[in-house]
């Protein structure tokens, strides 16, 4: 077991922009892809993904000043938000961790086998999603079974919400072949942006309000693109945040850079997955028959490429920061959360099909009510936190442990 952990953790460790390549490789060649076509599609993908982090961390970087402004203002909050680093650290301590890779994996091949999925994952980064509410129920009920259990049920959930979502995913996105897998955002973000989205529908006035990028491209011409959006909105952001000029440029530019840049590392992501789309398609078509089709499941991020994602985030960050501020009983300031603003708003802006309102009203909502899910289940994450060796001073607590059934499992061991 010790050996199998090694090896897997060895292979976690590698980072996703090392990993995924290797990932993609064995599956072209399974596919029957040629070998030097394979490793192109591998080092594609990574490459994208590596791209990816880049411009990720442009964009925090651009922002950070902001940042600071914000959480000097806040204080008298009793729960660290530790961020999503820790908790997936965390996860990947329990002692099932090794063997839920590649059962979860044999599970996913013999469900596309059957025909009862169209999703094949090989989002194994994000594996820590699975693994966390696996690890609440390890380290709070100490059932190793039962936290495994967990882990993969969790994992065979996030390929039917996969399947369910596949279409809007490549209808608004147009990733053909592929769908989200990171159930966090696929399993609980969006429910809530459909919810959010309906309750609009109902409210007169609101539901009439249409504000796209595309709509404001076309009504403004060269004010309307992406970049320029970028600029305004970056400096909107500094001003009203009192940086000085030189920080108001830089963030303006920051913006600005990360609008242009992000759908073109996408691009080269879609450059490395297509044909392993093709070639999955071809493969499972002469096995099971024309009608078959197979969805690579990946990353939420591969969903930043849209500009309204972008603009969503940035817009978001102050508002969350502020709602943090003024709301009633909020015990932690939204710090790791943060982080994590710029996923969350992928889904929103697919289930808004891009209304700029939309997104925004239905990213700082997930926010709001992560304020008072991760607060119920803070103890839970804390002990958790602790029986994995993670130093925690008082509570702790991060978005990925704000979904509902990481509180079930909480309330159900006490």
């Amino acid at each position: 077991m010790n050996m199998l952990y090694d090896f897997m953790k060895g292979i976690i460790d590698l980072g996703p922009t090392v990993m995924l390549p290797i990932i993609i490789f064995i599956l072209g060649l399974v596919f029957r892809m040629k070998i030097g076509n394979a490793i192109k599609s591998g080092l594609l993908v990574g490459v994208g993904f590596m791209g990816l982090q880049i411009i990720v961390n442009l964009l925090n970087k651009s922002l950070k000043p902001a940042l600071d402004y914000y959480s000097k203002v806040g204080s008298g909050f009793t729960i660290a938000d530790i961020g999503w680093p820790a908790v997936g650290a965390a996860s990947w301590a329990v002692p099932f961790a090794a063997l839920a890779i590649p059962l979860g994996m044999l599970i996913n091949i013999l469900l596309v086998r059957l025909k009862w999925t169209k999703t094949l994952n090989v989002d194994i980064w994000n594996y820590m999603h699975f693994l966390i509410p696996g690890a609440m129920v390890y380290f709070l009920l100490d059932s190793f079974i039962w936290g495994l259990i967990v882990t993969l049920v969790m994992s065979v959930i996030a390929l039917f919400i996969g399947d369910l979502m596949a279409p809007k995913w490549q209808e608004y996105f147009g990733l053909q072949g592929t769908t989200c897998s990171t159930i966090i955002y696929s399993a609980w973000g969006f429910p809530i942006a459909w919810i959010v989205n309906k309750i609009i529908d109902y409210i007169p006035g609101l539901n009439k309000l249409e504000v796209s990028l595309d709509k404001i491209n076309k009504k403004l011409g060269v004010l309307g693109e992406p970049v320029i959006i970028g600029v305004i909105v970056g400096l909107i952001l500094g001003l009203i945040t009192k940086r000085s000029p030189e920080e108001v440029s830089s963030m303006a530019m920051g913006v600005a850079a990360v609008m242009v840049l992000m759908p073109k590392v996408v691009a080269i992501m879609m450059d490395g997955l297509s044909p392993i789309g093709k070639a999955a398609k071809k493969f499972m078509m002469k096995r099971m028959g024309k009608d078959a089709k197979l969805n690579i499941g990946m990353d939420v991020s591969l969903g930043l490429g849209d500009p309204t994602t972008i603009t969503t985030t940035v817009i978001s960050i102050p508002l969350v920061m502020l709602f943090a501020l003024i709301l009633p009983n909020v015990s932690f300031f939204p710090i790791g959360i943060l982080m994590s603003i710029t996923y969350i708003s992928v889904m929103n802006t697919m289930v808004s099909n891009g209304n700029l309102f939309r997104s925004i009203v239905s990213t700082v909502v997930f926010c709001i009510v992560t304020f008072y899910l991760g607060a119920l289940v803070a103890p839970g994450a804390t002990e958790m936190l602790k029986g994995a060796g993670v130093n925690v001073n008082g509570l702790g607590t991060d978005v990925t442990v704000s979904e509902p059934w990481n509180l079930l499992i909480y309330w159900f061991s006490k």
